[in-house]
Order: C-alpha cells, then sequence, then structure tokens
C-alpha cells in the first residue's frame, strides 16, 4: 500500500514544479496567484493559517484582503 506521506511529497514537489514554470513566465503573476491561494486557505481555516506564516508573507495575505474572523 501506497503510504500517504509518499503521496502528498510527490503532490507537493509537483506544485512546486508548476509553479516554478509559471515563475518563469511572470514571478509577479505567480506570487500573486499564490497569495490568492494562501488567502482562500486562510479563510477556510477561519484566520488561523496566517499566524503560522513568516511575517512576509501576511503581508501579501493582507493584500488581498483580511481574513474572515
Amino acid at each position: 500500500m501506497t503510504d500517504p506521506r509518499d503521496v502528498a511529497t510527490g503532490d507537493a514537489a509537483e506544485l512546486v514544479d508548476q509553479l516554478r514554470e509559471l515563475a518563469g513566465v511572470d514571478p509577479a503573476d505567480v506570487r500573486q496567484v499564490v497569495s490568492e491561494v494562501l488567502a482562500a486557505l486562510d479563510r477556510a481555516a477561519g484566520g488561523t493559517l496566517r499566524e503560522h506564516l513568516p511575517e512576509t508573507i501576511r503581508a501579501g495575505l493582507d493584500a488581498v484582503g483580511p481574513s474572515r474572523s
């Protein structure tokens, strides 16, 4: 049986590869997409995700929009 951690690691590596490919096109667009995805995840987590992120990333989330509390 496949270890779920191996699947998650493979998925993460695939995502990183896709982001690197996109970054070659326009890094600013990639940063925007990542900020929007993180902001959506933060909203889904009730605003608790941002507590675990570095300040520079939180600033990017604030620029996308406030979390729902």
